[in-house]
């Protein structure tokens, strides 16, 4: 049985506590350390210096821990997820001590929103034995920059967390008519007010207060953004139930493929209108399995259509379910992956470290 040290932000509302969840139903041992604690401490001054420069006794404290922990707990891997703290120099004396690293990472180092914080990880890209992403071009993007082993999977969604209703349950109990449940990247404030403002049609958002009241102005907040916020864990998948329409945007300034809320939503037995994309189109069956758009119109006219036609969202939400889970859309799936290709580079290191 693999042991494993997972080097990740542990709170109930992270996706990364759910792939360490995958990893223990998957036989897994984990042995735990949560970057939070490294990552908020001191003031927000401090806060904003070390995790835009990675500099500091908290980063280097940081990595002393991971190798402490590594060795003393016998380990046969460190994974990080998105962890921007670990030195290269870290990552070799692991390999060297015969412990395997995978870095597992759904951000994009490479993308267009130029986000801080990454210096070190750009340096530690070649130590790293396995890299775990979600985009076709950041396999191209992290073997330039050295990567040993590079392999893309996709997001998932959490089978104890995202699964579907009652079999009872009907639009008597959906009061939200078009839901979206997420963060105001790209240009969704305005493409969101279009539908409320434009076209009359009933449009419910949660997610952080801070950034859509930034984006929205003083009508649209009053109009579409929900009084209960954001939402996590019970309270995100009980939405999707309630939602006649549930809608997933790509986020163009990650670069991204296909949604982490797609597959979520999908899971949960909602009717899932996204936005078209090769990654999408690949994984669920237009207006079978999940309905698409293009643009602003075409998202209205599919509102509008569905919202009236309640035998065929239900039809559609249930094959979209069926599809996520037959199809391994779930955590477990995707992270049974990973470990098929880091299962073999763990004995190369171990048996060079013997050797």
């Amino acid at each position: 049985m693999l042991k494993i040290l997972y080097a990740a932000p542990l709170d109930q509302n992270n996706s990364a506590l759910y792939r360490l969840w995958a990893l223990e139903r998957l036989g897994i041992r984990i042995v735990p350390i949560n970057t939070l604690p490294y990552i908020n401490q001191g003031n927000r001054l401090a806060i904003n210096f070390r995790n835009r420069l990675i500099l500091g006794p908290v980063v280097h404290r940081f990595n002393q821990d991971v190798y402490r922990m590594g060795l003393d707990n016998k380990v046969d891997a460190v994974w990080a997820d998105k962890s921007q703290y670990l030195w290269p120099r870290t990552l070799k004396k692991l390999r060297t001590s015969g412990i395997a690293s995978v870095n597992y990472n759904i951000d994009n180092p490479f993308g267009l929103r130029r986000d801080p914080g990454w210096r070190i990880f750009m340096k530690a890209i070649p130590e790293y034995d396995l890299h775990v992403v979600q985009r076709d071009r950041n396999i191209v993007d992290y073997k330039a920059h050295g990567a040993r082993t590079v392999i893309k999977i996709q997001t998932a969604y959490e089978p104890a967390v995202h699964f579907p209703p009652p079999a009872d349950w009907s639009d008597a109990q959906r009061d939200r008519e078009v839901s979206f449940i997420g963060t105001p990247y790209d240009q969704r404030a305005q493409f969101l007010t279009s539908l409320w403002s434009d076209n009359g049609l009933a449009v419910r958002i949660n997610g952080s207060a801070r950034l859509w009241r930034a984006q929205l102005d003083k009508d649209a907040w009053q109009a579409m953004y929900s009084s209960d916020g954001e939402l996590y864990g019970d309270d995100y998948r009980k939405a999707i139930w309630r939602s006649k329409v549930n809608l997933s945007f790509i986020t163009h300034s990650n670069q991204d493929e296909f949604a982490h809320k797609s597959f979520e939503i999908a899971a949960c037995g909602g009717f899932l209108l996204v936005e078209r994309s090769q990654g999408h189109m690949e994984r669920f069956r237009e207006n079978k399995e999940a309905v698409f758009f293009s643009n602003k119109q075409e998202c209205a006219e599919k509102i509008s259509k569905y919202l009236s036609d309640n035998e065929s969202r239900e039809r559609i939400a249930a094959a979209g379910q069926r599809r996520a889970v037959e199809s391994g859309y779930s955590n477990d799936g995707q992270i049974k992956l990973v470990l098929e290709y880091l299962q073999p580079i763990i004995q190369s290191i171990k048996h060079k470290g013997k050797g």
